[in-house]
């Protein structure tokens, strides 16, 4: 819920445009926020079906956006082509802390949580 609060609140408050990657960031963690709070209430474990493959897309997309964002990817392999830039200096907040790097830590928390919560339920949570 954070991680989807967080980026609504870059784009339409601080009037931030999101590149294309940061779109296809949003594109899974924003059911990711609805999912999750649907399985929380009854405590239904096997939301973890359709949370994690959700996390772990969107982990892929962050990660090549980080390594994107940090020059470790070759500028012929950058899908940002037109529109706002996905290693522009509009991705960094308060002059250090890249955006990409949020959204890394968000699905790099959900990640483990759903895989713990997948644990506890084959011992028999559920």
């Amino acid at each position: 819920m954070i991680a989807t609060l967080g980026s609504l609140f870059f784009s339409e408050i601080m009037g931030l445009i999101p590149c294309e990657l940061c779109w296809y960031q949003r594109i899974f963690i924003y059911p990711l926020a609805i999912i999750l709070l649907i399985g929380l209430h009854p405590l239904d474990t096997g939301v973890v079906r359709y949370a994690l493959p959700l996390a772990i897309i969107g982990l892929l997309f962050t990660v090549y956006h980080t390594l994107l964002f940090y020059g470790l990817i070759p500028e012929n392999l950058q899908p940002c082509r037109e529109g706002v830039s996905c290693t522009d200096d509009s991705m960094v907040l308060m002059g250090f802390l890249p955006i990409p790097l949020l959204s890394l830590a968000a699905f790099m928390v959900i990640i483990p949580l759903l895989l713990k919560v997948r644990r506890l339920a084959k011992t028999g949570l559920n």
